[in-house]
């Protein structure tokens, strides 16, 4: 999907989010329900805004659109690393191994600290 379209997906509902990702992949109603293994009309309900699915049926239709499921219910900043973070995620992805555990301990240590502090304070 395009960068563009994963833009604008991500400004949407739940419903709309469904029903732009079904149509984008050119699945019907009926094609989607078959991949997620729910009734066309449950499928009806969601894209309508009447019904929430569940958290299994969001997965079987992540799957079946084949798209993660925080595309489905997350908003753009709800979830995820701000741009800076995400470059810098993605240059630690390329480092070896020892390398990345590393900085993955020391992220760690860093949300600890952060968290007994905020602990602290409310005690």
């Amino acid at each position: 999907m395009a960068l563009f379209q994963q833009q604008v997906l991500l400004t949407m509902d739940f419903p709309d989010r469904l029903v732009a990702l079904r149509k984008n992949k050119g699945l019907t109603q009926q094609a989607l329900a078959d991949l997620a293994s729910v009734h066309v009309a449950q499928i009806r309900r969601y894209e309508a805004g009447d019904s929430q699915p569940t958290l299994d049926v969001i997965r079987k239709l992540a799957i079946g659109l084949s798209a993660s499921a925080d595309m489905l219910v997350f908003d753009e900043d709800e979830r995820g690393p701000n741009d800076e973070l995400k470059l810098q995620f993605e240059a630690v992805s390329r480092l070896e191994p020892e390398e990345r555990n590393i900085i993955k301990e020391l992220i760690e240590g860093m949300i600890i600290k952060y968290e007994s502090k905020r602990w602290n304070k409310v005690i």
